[in-house]
């Protein structure tokens, strides 16, 4: 857990300053947060929003937070999942140039942004974002992802870790035996749903509307918000939804979307393996040995064992696919932004057309982007090039300023035209401002996407178009 000032002394010197930066109260006792640079903006870093999921717990659905004496000192964000540690290359020069925070299986805590700490009558829109990484990498406070312009613009922004990879979504038959819905995996969404309900209940506190949520992400957090606005558990409790670059309806998910009966075996021969036959010897073992356990199975064996880390369809949280959903017209009944990049990976950029045809008839409103602003570099070798998959992250968060990219102006106010729009649609479930039609929906009669770039002037050149931009320059 984190620090816990007890003290009482300590306790009053927080109160001189509480009508900036009030003590509020949440689930598990009381918190308080830090100024930022920005006047009127707090952040909240790293409030435990359910118990660690450690010992017994490992493999166990999120149970309520542990309460905590005194005022939680917010000032520093809790530990991300365990992962792989990040190596030179790849995104590690884009997101990750601070080097790895310090893993850990208690992971399950939240940071909120906002301009109106102690002030429930504000009832500003409220956004919950969850951060992308195949579902087994990453963490909700990387430099892109700061809330401190989100929380400018009039929202409040809350960002959280999850349980990833082998502990947030390995299956096995005497977990699904011991679980009281039959069913195994899915633990890292069942971590996103705790923290969407820790929202509903206490955002209030914070200047936030409980009753004005939207879910954003992107890579596996956009597909993770697919699975938030079909899972029964979750779907009524949303009020939006922007899904960036994790694909729209297909015949075949990106990633996710198999059958629990089809995983378990893999889970259980593993273990048998490792001679972790029983619960309580699985959970016993230590994160790394757990953690390690299909690469050393490879190296010992010679052979590939496929466990699951990702979302299965389990008939609980998770009833049915997310493209089964909305051609049945099964998902959150709400707005919905979808999106990519210029140059993003195969499928995660393909179906987004279909999605927005089955919006409307729905009769709901879809509105499509494409980020096609070609990030420039300082030519240094070996970074990602392009419009890139997540290059549009710095841009809807407008936190530019935390990048080595060699910015010009004209980013900067590309960066403002996106967030305002994000942040837009936050508050109206519409990109635009009331009365504006600049970005109207996708549909059938004028299926355009808004299409977000500069232009050789390095001036905001953003218009509905195709999605596919011709644009041989390296911008």
């Amino acid at each position: 857990m984190k620090r816990i000032l007890i003290i009482a002394a300590a306790v009053c010197l927080f109160a001189a300053c509480s009508e900036k930066n009030p003590i509020l109260t949440v689930d598990g006792g009381q918190v308080q947060g830090v100024l930022t640079e920005t006047r009127g903006v707090t952040v909240y870093k790293g409030i435990p929003f359910a118990a660690p999921p450690v010992g017994d717990l490992r493999w166990k659905e999120p149970q309520p937070v542990q309460p905590w004496e005194g005022v939680l000192f917010a000032d520093t964000f809790g530990h991300p999942a365990v992962q792989t540690p990040h190596t030179p290359g790849g995104y590690t020069p884009e997101f990750f140039f601070d080097g790895d925070p310090e893993f850990s299986e208690d992971c399950l805590y939240l940071n909120v942004w906002t301009p109106a700490a102690g002030k429930p009558s504000k009832k500003l829109p409220v956004t919950l974002w969850i951060h992308g990484g195949g579902y087994t990498a990453g963490w909700g406070f990387e430099p892109e992802m700061d809330g401190e312009e989100w929380a400018k613009h009039g929202g409040v922004l809350v960002t959280f870790n999850y349980r990833l990879g082998i502990f947030g979504f390995f299956t096995h038959p005497a977990l699904s035996a011991e679980s009281p819905h039959h069913v195994s995996g899915n633990y890292g969404m069942l971590d996103q749903i705790a923290a969407l309900k820790w929202v509903k209940a206490n955002i209030a506190a914070f200047g936030g509307d409980p009753d004005n949520v939207t879910i954003m992400g992107q890579s596996a957090g956009a597909m993770s918000v697919q699975t938030l606005v079909t899972s029964p558990l979750s779907k009524d409790l949303i009020s939006g939804a922007i899904i960036q670059s994790g694909g729209g309806v297909t015949a075949t998910p990106a990633l996710g979307g198999s059958p629990l009966g089809d995983s378990e075996a893999a889970g259980k021969a593993l273990m048998d393996w490792a001679g972790y036959d029983t619960l309580e010897k699985m959970r016993a073992a230590s994160t790394d040995d757990i953690f390690n356990l299909s690469n050393r199975y490879r190296r010992e064996t010679g052979q590939f064992i496929r466990v699951t880390t990702s979302p299965v369809v389990d008939g609980y949280a998770y009833p049915e696919t997310f493209a089964q959903a909305a051609q049945a017209g099964r998902i959150s009944d709400v707005p919905y932004m979808i999106g990519s990049t210029l140059d993003d990976m195969g499928m995660l950029a393909n179906g987004i057309d279909t999605f927005c045809f089955l919006r409307e008839d729905a009769g709901k409103d879809a509105f499509a982007y494409q980020f096609a602003r070609r990030l420039p570099t300082d030519g240094r070798q070996g970074v990602l090039q392009g419009a890139f998959h997540s290059s549009e992250l710095w841009f809807m968060f407008k936190s530019l300023r935390f990048c080595w990219r060699p910015f010009t102006p004209g980013d900067y106010d590309l960066a403002e035209q996106m967030i305002t729009c994000w942040t837009n649609f936050a508050k109206y479930g519409n990109p635009n401002k009331p009365g504006d039609n600049t970005w109207p929906p996708f549909t059938r009669e004028n299926p355009k996407y808004m299409v977000f770039k500069l232009d050789d002037n390095d001036t905001v050149a953003s218009s509905m178009g195709d999605r596919i931009v011709a644009d041989p320059l390296p911008r």
